[in-house]
């Protein structure tokens, strides 16, 4: 937790994780100065006025710094387990990742849409931007049918600010491509910039069927190479290449 984060135009720290890190973690007295971001603005400092049992008064609020700059970059995740997600989510909220779309997939376990995790998405979001010191959360959303999201509403993801769409404006990570990433990069590096979209499956990967279906509306397979990775290191490994750029 690098940053406490609070609601807008709050000078009371009331939330019971964030006390006790302030108190125990952190080992902060009155007089002292804490990192505090507003939910959707700026970041700053505050100095502790008064500190009880189960609030932190604060004073002399200073939001004076821009969150850092999101990725261009829209995720399109397909469901994995409930703990793979929750460290997915931190992972992406904190590497600022813009948009999360997360879709089913053949290998998709029907129980995983069923999961009580599913509820908590905005306190894995809240716990990825304390820890990058950010203000600004991830936005998610669900689809639960592959196949219409992909038809209807996966191409408008690819276009650009012109209205323009590229063919390669969005890959799908498959260790069974022909295409390597290390490949795809070099041209991209050529053009100067990223693809805006990136597709990731979950446990056991996608199927040739979805592989397929994304490439015929705008996608380019790329491998990482033979070593079939989980889920988690695909996503850290390739968002890498974003904030390089």
């Amino acid at each position: 937790m690098n940053c406490i984060l609070l609601p807008k135009n709050t000078k009371i720290i009331s939330d019971k994780e964030q006390v006790t890190h302030v108190k125990e973690v952190l080992k902060s007295k009155v007089g002292d100065s804490l990192t505090i971001g507003e939910i959707g603005g700026g970041i700053g400092k505050a100095t502790i006025a008064q500190i009880t049992n189960d609030e932190i008064l604060l004073s002399d609020v200073t939001l004076d710094k821009k969150p850092p700059a999101k990725l261009d970059l829209t995720v399109v995740l397909a469901l994995p387990r409930s703990k793979v997600l929750r460290r997915l989510i931190m992972d992406m909220t904190s590497l600022g990742v813009n948009r999360l779309i997360i879709v089913n997939s053949y290998r998709t376990q029907k129980s995983y849409w069923q999961s009580p995790l599913l509820e908590r998405i905005d306190e894995f979001i809240f716990e990825g931007l304390q820890q990058a010191i950010d203000t600004v959360p991830l936005i998610v959303e669900c689809k639960k049918r592959f196949k219409p999201f992909v038809e209807d509403e996966f191409p408008a993801l690819l276009v650009d600010n012109k209205g323009y769409k590229e063919q390669g404006n969005a890959v799908i990570a498959h260790p069974y491509a022909s295409h390597s990433w290390k490949t795809y990069l070099d041209t991209a590096n050529t053009k100067g910039s990223m693809p805006k979209v990136l597709c990731v499956g979950a446990e056991g990967g996608w199927i040739d069927y979805e592989v397929d279906l994304l490439c015929k509306h705008g996608c380019i397979a790329v491998s990482l190479g033979q070593r079939i990775l989980r889920t988690e290191t695909v996503v850290n490994v390739l968002l890498g290449h974003w904030l390089e750029v």
